[in-house]
């Protein structure tokens, strides 16, 4: 089962130039907390995001990126959909795994995914990158909303949305 997490605008915009929209500390606790020991698998341009373009520590990294040239250390590399699930089927059948962005991923991921984590920022941002509107999508359903938290002046919920059963 694949899970994915992600912070969101009230748009569903998630960056903007290959940056977050916002950092806010409580998020990042809780991606460290829901990804930490387990498989992350994203696109190059997240993993060239991150502070030296080094891969998250204490996490399996998948990179998924249609380069034919591109490496990094500490990383896998698989350059397709079906590459990715049978390295996945294969080498993590015992362990969670993420799908942790940018956008092109999360979109050709959202077939394969039961479980989406949306840190629902209440604030719209000019963002560049979007991830799918979940309360459209009649696959998905809200299945949990935490309670309303701050950070500064800005307002933001923990969701869960769920696949449903067709």
């Amino acid at each position: 089962m694949m899970k994915m997490i992600v912070a969101a605008d009230r748009n569903w915009g998630i960056g903007r130039s290959n940056e977050l929209l916002v950092s806010i500390p409580n998020d990042m606790q809780f991606f460290r907390r829901k990804t930490m020991g387990n498989v992350v698998v994203m696109g190059r341009r997240t993993l060239e995001s991150f502070p030296g373009g080094r891969p998250l520590k204490n996490r399996k990294n998948i990179v998924l990126t249609r380069s034919e040239t591109f490496h990094a250390e500490g990383t896998v590399i698989v350059r397709s959909m079906d590459e990715l699930m049978k390295y996945l089927k294969e080498n993590c059948a015992d362990e969670e795994a993420y799908c942790i962005g940018g956008e092109s991923v999360y979109r050709q991921m959202l077939p394969y995914t039961d479980l989406v984590y949306v840190t629902k920022i209440d604030r719209a941002y000019d963002a560049d990158a979007y991830f799918p509107d979940l309360d459209k999508d009649p696959h998905f359903e809200l299945a949990q909303t935490s309670e309303e938290m701050t950070y500064f002046d800005m307002t933001y919920h923990f969701l869960t949305y769920v696949r449903k059963n067709c």
